[in-house]
């Protein structure tokens, strides 16, 4: 299904990206992987990775909010004369807190990471996908974004924009043989999961008709579907993977 393609997956050190990334190396994708900084242990995972399903595997080392940085690790990985087939935007931070005891600079450095750094990366990665006249992106959201509530300035609205935006640059790039979709997942068994407080965690959970978390390859399996060619028709698209929430 994606043999000799070549997939971009920020933020795939732990959690959805990194399920995310063996979701692709199961089906033959080339790889470049994404994270913050550089670590022995997630080097080596991704070491283990390539020689379990035979697929290559790169690693790039950036800041998501160092747009120089990023641009010239994306430049050294996917010269003008490769191809990508698929980006994955799933870098993200979270942040939780009421509106009036927020600072204002606390919400810009949520959307910083979660919106204009997507942004940034999309611009570069869709400019060649047009020009090659085919692409899938897949942005993942969040149920946040799209079930707005109290404590979820930063958050919630980063994500309710970056979906906006997926569904704006469809309409854009369509016609020029690029999808963009999102997935926006609800509460998922991940280390972010963890930092929520109890309560709304256990909320969320009871809200959702599965009553349970998602796990981690529940959400990469519905990014897999919306890059492949089985979704060849699904574009500008937000997906719910929340269990049924009410």
């Amino acid at each position: 299904m994606f043999l000799n393609k070549t997939v971009l997956i920020t933020g795939a050190n732990r959690g959805i990206g990194r399920a995310i990334a063996e979701a692709f190396a199961q089906v033959g994708a080339g790889l470049i992987v994404h994270s913050r900084s550089q670590t022995a242990a997630f080097a080596e995972d991704m070491l283990a990775l390539a020689a379990r399903y035979k697929v290559a595997v790169e690693h790039v080392v950036f800041d998501m909010t160092d747009t120089p940085g990023m641009k010239a690790a994306i430049n050294a990985a996917l010269p003008p004369s490769r191809k990508i087939d698929v980006l994955v935007n799933n870098a993200g931070i979270a942040h939780g807190g009421l509106f009036q005891m927020t600072p204002v600079s606390v919400v810009r450095s949520v959307f910083d990471v979660n919106f204009f750094a997507q942004l940034e990366l999309t611009q570069l990665m869709v400019r060649r996908m047009s020009r090659q006249k085919v692409g899938a992106i897949v942005n993942i959201g969040s149920i946040a974004g799209l079930d707005l509530a109290a404590g979820n300035v930063a958050y919630g609205v980063s994500k309710a924009a970056l979906m906006a935006f997926t569904q704006t640059l469809a309409a854009e790039v369509g016609s020029m043989g690029v999808r963009v979709n999102a997935v926006a997942p609800g509460l998922v068994d991940t280390e972010m999961a963890t930092q929520m407080e109890k309560k709304a965690g256990t909320e969320m959970i009871q809200n959702s008709a599965m009553k349970r978390l998602a796990t981690v390859e529940e959400i990469a399996q519905v990014v897999l579907f919306l890059a492949s060619d089985a979704a060849s028709f699904v574009n500008g698209q937000v997906i719910p993977v929340n269990g049924g929430s009410a």
